[in-house]
């Protein structure tokens, strides 16, 4: 008899794939534009679009109401002798260095105070409380802030003369007003901070930490060796965002302290430009100052970059 050789069984495996052909890849592209078309569309209306106008009108003169009249660099030869200019910006560098510093710091010991020494009940209630202020709009808390440190019926100034102290004029001493300002900013947004460094400060490996411990190394040790530098990325992330943001004040300046307030004390450079853009109408002159405000965010920010190179530590 003669053997019947009968193929063997085709082993069960994943099929290679087929190559996609051209219309299924054009129908992909076209899924792909459309989920992409609403973010782009947004970001050419709202910053593109705004930002190439801020370019061109800014060598044109013009007042909202008369056709623009080229000026070519006039707007900026101008800002070069503005002294009024030159104050709002130191104004603005002030805070924002004050505003840095002051969140960074005390946003990083909150964190460290909540993250060891609390249990977890108080912890989530202090993390909340801290955190409340931010999500309240600026309007409500200069209104609110304005009124607690209101030299005649204020609640600071009941209380300290209970106890027979003087509190100065917060928001008419030129040597007060600023400082006023730093305080309420501090007590508004230290809460965002706050949270980016409790979040940064437990990503910090815990074997770095009982390694140190195990060589002896005391608290303040391995706070300054080990859990800073592991934080360094967050600790830089929180000095840009911070900074970027308080350039920009204009708020409680504007409810407070309408004008830039006693002797120019608070006129931030972005309320400037607000004054210059809608209260005289030289729309070609605030827009050469945007442009300002633009470059010194962008340069300070490289600066930042640059100088992280040094002191940040990507694990």
């Amino acid at each position: 008899m003669t053997a019947v050789n009968t193929p063997a069984p085709e082993r069960a495996g994943p099929r290679p794939a087929t190559p996609a052909t051209p219309a299924g890849r054009s129908r992909g592209q076209r899924a792909g534009y459309l989920f992409v078309t609403p973010a782009v569309l947004l970001f050419l209306v709202f910053v593109a679009g705004p930002f190439a106008a801020a370019v061109v009108l800014s060598f044109y003169s013009w007042d909202l109401l008369t056709p623009a009249e080229f000026n070519g660099f006039g707007n900026f030869t101008e800002m070069v002798g503005d002294p009024l200019l030159y104050q709002a910006l130191a104004n603005t560098f002030l805070f924002a260095l004050a505003s840095v510093v002051t969140h960074v710091v005390g946003g990083l010991l909150l964190a460290l105070a909540v993250n060891r020494t609390m249990s977890r009940v108080l912890s989530y209630f202090v993390r909340t409380a801290l955190f409340f202020p931010f999500v309240i709009s600026w309007a409500a808390v200069a209104l609110l802030w304005k009124y607690v440190l209101d030299p005649t019926f204020g609640v600071v100034t009941h209380y300290a003369g209970e106890v027979g102290l003087s509190t100065p004029d917060w928001f008419t001493d030129p040597d007060w007003a600023l400082p006023a300002i730093i305080g309420i900013d501090l007590w508004h947004t230290i809460g965002f901070t706050f949270i980016i460094m409790l979040a940064g400060l437990q990503t910090v490996p815990s074997q770095l930490i009982e390694a140190a411990r195990c060589d002896g190394a005391s608290r303040r040790q391995i706070l300054w060796y080990v859990t800073l530098p592991a934080m360094s990325p967050t600790i830089f992330f929180a000095v840009v965002i911070t900074f970027i943001g308080a350039f920009q004040i204009f708020d409680p300046v504007q409810i407070i302290t309408p004008q830039g307030g006693p002797d120019n004390s608070t006129l931030t450079v972005v309320m400037y430009l607000y004054q210059k853009g809608f209260q005289t109408f030289q729309a070609g002159y605030a827009s050469a100052v945007s442009l300002l405000v633009f470059a010194v965010m962008l340069v300070v920010t490289l600066v930042q970059f640059w100088g992280a190179r040094k002191w940040v530590h990507h694990q």
